[in-house]
């Protein structure tokens, strides 16, 4: 299942394009539950890109820089050492 929330997002349809209107003060979130594949690779020279997607074909693509990449490994390990989703 994928989630998004989107806040203050206003667009204009015209002669078959799209583009947003409005003040550049929008925000949005994208929560996918469920998922079924998870991928790792490089992305360009500097990032790790981080690819889950669910049974119903959605997909979140998520870049890294290498710092926040070791970062969530950390957290991850940590997990695995203290919660008992990991059992």
């Amino acid at each position: 299942m994928l989630a998004l929330e989107i806040e203050d997002f206003l667009i204009e349809l015209q002669d078959g394009a799209i583009k947003t209107v409005g003040p550049s003060t929008k925000q949005a979130s994208a929560k996918l539950f469920d998922v079924s594949s998870s991928e790792v690779r490089a992305f360009g020279d500097k990032r790790v890109k981080c690819v889950f997607e669910d049974a119903d074909g959605n997909e979140v693509q998520v870049a890294l820089f290498p710092e926040a990449a070791r970062e969530l490994r950390a957290g991850i390990e940590d997990l695995e050492g203290d919660s008992e989703v990991f059992e």
